[in-house]
C-alpha cells in the first residue's frame, strides 16, 4: 500500500524471549526447529515495531505465529511466544519505558499477555467485552478516557472480532475507528508512541482491508 514502508526484522534474541518465558517453555518450542525459527522472527518483528514506536513513528508488526495466548510456561491458540510481552519487557528492562497500555481487541482474551506482564503494575491491559459493536467501541473509548499517563500505547490487533469472523461483531470501519482512538490516545499522552502486533484474523477474504483500515486510523 502506498505510503507504508515495509521493513524486515531480525529474530528476537534468546535473552529477550527468556524475559517472557521459562526455560522449559523455550525447550518445548525448540523441539520443532521450524516453529522456533518462525516464533523468534515473529517476536523480533514485535521488538522492531516497538523500537520504531519509541522513536515516535507508528508501526504494525504483521507477524505469525501470534502470541497473546502464550503464557510464561505454556501456549495455545496457534501461539508460541508472547510477542507483545517480549517487546515490552525488553523496553522495561532497559529502562526506556516505565509504563504501557495494551488494547487487545482480539475476539479471545489475551490470557498469555496478561500472565507474562502480570508482575508489572504499570502495564494496563484492556480486553473489551460487549454484546454489540456500539458497546464495544464505547467500552474502549470510556476506558482510555480515564487512563493515567503511560509511556507506550500498544495494540494486540485481532481481526477475528470482524462481523464475518468468529467474533461476529465489528465492521471494517470500526477497525479504523479503533486505530484512530489509539492514535489520539498516544498523542494525548504527549509522545505519540504506538505500535500494534497482528494476532487473530481468520476470514481471509477481508483480512487485508481490515488491517489496512486499522492502519489508516492508527497512522
Amino acid at each position: 500500500e502506498e505510503g507504508y514502508e515495509a521493513v524486515l526484522p531480525q529474530p528476537a534474541s534468546p535473552e529477550d524471549i527468556g524475559r517472557a518465558h521459562t526455560g522449559s517453555h523455550l525447550a518445548v518450542i525448540s523441539q520443532d526447529r521450524q516453529l522456533w525459527d518462525m516464533a523468534c522472527l515473529a517476536a523480533g518483528g514485535a521488538v522492531m515495531a516497538s523500537e520504531i514506536a519509541l522513536k515516535g513513528d507508528p508501526a504494525f508488526a504483521c507477524v505469525a505465529p501470534p502470541g497473546h495466548h502464550a503464557s510464561r510456561n505454556s501456549a495455545w491458540g496457534y501461539c508460541a511466544f508472547c510477542n507483545m510481552g517480549v517487546a515490552l519487557l525488553r523496553l522495561l528492562h532497559q529502562g526506556r519505558i516505565r509504563s504501557a497500555f495494551i488494547l487487545d481487541f482480539d475476539a479471545h482474551t489475551g490470557d498469555g499477555t496478561i500472565d507474562v506482564l502480570s508482575r508489572h503494575r504499570d502495564v494496563r491491559i484492556l480486553n473489551p467485552m460487549a454484546a454489540n459493536r456500539e458497546d464495544y467501541l464505547s467500552t474502549i473509548h470510556d476506558y482510555v478516557s480515564n487512563l493515567p499517563p503511560v509511556d507506550m500505547v500498544a495494540v494486540s490487533a485481532g481481526f477475528d472480532t470482524y462481523e464475518k469472523d468468529v467474533g461476529k461483531k465489528l465492521k471494517t470501519f470500526d477497525f479504523y475507528l479503533i486505530g484512530r482512538m489509539m492514535k489520539k490516545l498516544a498523542r494525548k499522552m504527549g509522545h505519540g508512541r504506538r505500535f500494534a502486533i497482528l494476532e487473530g484474523g481468520y476470514y481471509q477474504p477481508d483480512l487485508g482491508k481490515n488491517v489496512l483500515a486499522f492502519c489508516q486510523g492508527f497512522d
